[in-house]
Order: structure tokens, then sequence, then C-alpha cells
């Protein structure tokens, strides 16, 4: 796993895309504070970029970094939830501007796996994560499933976990900072 991390690593630091494999799908990711690699992942995925994408960290400390205010009901939200989930925050900060929403939110997902723990911790910051198909086709449940057209628009394929099937996407909460609780996804 070292390995695949160390490889991963220089090629997000050099503006490159990876695809590579989370706590629900297989993901396409870049370093979430470039703002051409954030271009070339829409690009990839022919997705239109006010359409906004998920990113992870490593832990709260983190997401502190890239959420200027942080809802108290986050980290309750976080702890007691038994599944992935993402949680779309109010004003994003020291991420690629491309990547937040026309609102100023962002959707962030502290991920229940130690390879993109480490990933994150080793690149020291956010990562694109969104799954790995052109837009508006079905999310791949398996690497065998990722079509052509990814496997060959990405600059690195992360060799871990191509037999993992994936049961579905995470949820998505919309949590703003004057306490409005959306389900985006369940």
């Amino acid at each position: 796993m070292h390995k695949e991390i160390k490889n991963a690593v220089e090629v997000l630091k050099a503006g490159g895309l990876i695809l590579y494999p989370t706590d629900t799908v297989w993901g396409i990711g870049c370093d979430a504070s470039n703002p051409e690699a954030v271009k070339k992942v829409y690009h990839l995925k022919n997705r239109v970029d006010s359409k906004a994408l998920i990113c992870l960290v490593a832990d709260d400390r983190m997401l502190k970094k890239h959420v200027k205010q942080m809802p108290f009901a986050a980290l309750n939200i976080l702890e007691v939830t038994d599944k992935p989930t993402t949680i779309i925050y109010d004003d994003a900060q020291n991420l690629a501007q491309n990547l937040i929403a026309e609102d100023g939110t962002i959707a962030i997902r502290i991920p229940d796996d130690e390879f993109c723990f480490q990933l994150s911790r080793k690149l020291n910051g956010a990562l694109v994560s969104t799954s790995a198909n052109i837009s508006g086709q079905p999310t791949p449940k398996s690497y065998k499933e990722i079509a052509p057209a990814i496997l060959k628009g990405v600059d690195y394929v992360v060799n871990l976990h191509h037999e993992k099937i994936c049961a579905k996407p995470s949820s998505i909460i919309k949590l703003s900072n004057s306490g409005i609780v959306k389900i985006i996804r369940e």
C-alpha cells in the first residue's frame, strides 16, 4: 500500500488524475487545491463544472482547514452514522475555486478507509473523489465495470482492491451554518 500511496501522491502533486478505490465506490481523484486538475476531472467525466464534486479529507482537523465554520452538529453526525456520509458545508476555503459550488458550499467526507486516509495525509490536503464514470452513465460497482475512456483518461490507476465490489455511494447531507439540515441522498 505504501508504494501505491507514494505513486498516487506524485501524480496528484504534478496535477494529474488518479483512479482509486474509496470507502464507497471507485473514484477519479485529483488535488482539490489545483484548479487545472479539477478542470481535467470535469472534462474526463464530461460533466458541467456547475455540478459540484465531493472531496475526501483524512480527519476533522483537515476538514476544518477547508471549511470556515464547522457546524457543531457535523461532528455529532459523523460520530453516530454507521455508513459513509458526505456533508455539504457552507463557506468552503483553501480549495480550487472551480470545485466550490456557486453558493460557496463544498461536499466533504472523512472516509473510513486506510488507503484514502493515508493518501489524504501524504497529500496534506483534500482529494477530489467522484465516481469513476462518464456523467449520466451508471456508477461502476467494480473495477471491471469502469469504462475504457475513464481508464485511459487518468494518469495513474491505483493497484489495490481491483476485486472489490462496491455497495453504493455515500449518503449526502447538507448542513448549513444556520442549522438547516437537508438529506440529499440516503
